[in-house]
């Protein structure tokens, strides 16, 4: 993906749990990655979904919701 707006998305600050600042520079760049990979399989899902004749806020809708019900799986 070439198109780097997602990363308008980014907050300034990362936070632990704990509210102290994630400052780990290998931990910063990894989720960083990992972001930009959702970013471009989200973008690619939006346009094929466009593609086939889906309405976009549904789709866009849909997506948000794929997001919202992702697990932790490290919760006590």
């Amino acid at each position: 993906m070439t198109d780097d707006t997602w990363r308008t998305a980014l907050p300034n600050t990362w936070l632990g749990p704990d509210g102290e600042t994630v400052s780990c520079t290998e931990k910063l760049k990894v989720l960083e990655e990992n972001l930009a990979e959702i970013a471009e399989l989200a973008q690619d899902a939006l346009e094929d979904a466009i593609l086939m004749g889906v309405a976009e806020d549904q789709a866009r809708r849909t997506l948000a919701g794929v997001i919202e019900q992702l697990k932790n799986p490290y919760r006590k």
